[in-house]
């Protein structure tokens, strides 16, 4: 089974709810992430997603478009982030999704990518802008290598086109929670727990919130609504903070662990 299908299973039955955090490949460095990775799993991550470094990552805010200039000047491409995952398989099973734009996959060479990303050890592809309608085109090619294509759906997707989103999704849905760009916000939207019931009642896979969580409490009421949660731009600030410190995994840890425990309902 697809890493991502049996974390996602096992914690359903359960009763568990996921967490999902989201890191740039390279930032500051692909050996830096092989450490963060380690960090993250130790923490209690259930899914981590890698993004592709782009110069242009037009629906991220400031803090993930800086993380992935880092990443570009210290060297990271799509090929060296494939190794990395690799590497990161010598030592984890940890469900590892591709977070990217369509640009560097068809610089790579779209169907080569797919091939490559599955062969590397990825187990999913979160394409943020390929529309859905568009996705069809290539269906076979997520099929033959086991790789999920995770499904977007935001607050201004029309309700049958949430639907149509929800029935075809695949491994978890990733509710952008909130118009805009990434980044940390000091509250949740208001019509949160509406907005996931409505898209839970008609998935057939786990609903994942994500965009602007960076406490405890904003992670515990995402839960509290929905199958799980994904915290980014609040993490990848950490490393933009102490990526080049000692302290980086102490500090990681320190961010990281009660997000965790809030989001499952457990004692920091």
């Amino acid at each position: 089974m697809n890493r991502i299908d049996a974390a996602l299973s096992s914690l359903r039955e359960s009763s568990q709810k996921a967490f999902v955090a989201y890191v740039c490949a390279g930032d500051p460095d692909l050996p830096t992430t092989l450490e963060i990775v380690r960090v993250l799993e130790s923490c209690g991550v259930d899914i981590i997603e890698l993004g592709l470094p782009f110069s242009d990552p037009l629906a991220d805010g400031i803090v993930n478009q800086m993380a992935a200039g880092r990443a570009l000047a210290s060297g990271t491409t799509t090929a060296g982030v494939l190794g990395m995952i690799k590497q990161i398989r010598e030592f984890s099973q940890i469900p590892l999704v591709l977070f990217t734009y369509l640009n560097p996959v068809y610089a790579y060479g779209f169907e080569k990518f797919h091939a490559d990303a599955a062969a590397a050890g990825a187990d999913g592809v979160l394409l943020l802008d390929l529309p859905a309608d568009e996705q069809a085109c290539n269906a076979e090619l997520p099929a033959q290598h086991n790789l999920r294509r995770i499904g977007l759906i935001a607050p201004t997707t029309p309700p049958e086109r949430a639907k149509k989103i929800a029935t075809q999704a695949e491994g978890f849905i990733y509710y952008i929670s909130r118009e805009g760009v990434t980044g940390a916000q000091v509250a949740l939207a208001e019509n949160l727990a509406a907005q996931s019931a409505a898209i839970m009642a008609v998935s057939k896979v786990p609903v994942c919130v994500g965009f602007g969580i960076s406490t405890p409490e904003q992670a515990a009421a995402v839960t509290a609504a929905a199958d799980g949660v994904v915290v980014g731009s609040a993490i990848v600030d950490v490393i933009a903070q102490h990526g080049r410190d000692a302290a980086l995994a102490e500090k990681l840890r320190a961010f990281v662990r009660p997000l965790v425990a809030a989001a499952k309902g457990e004692p920091a």
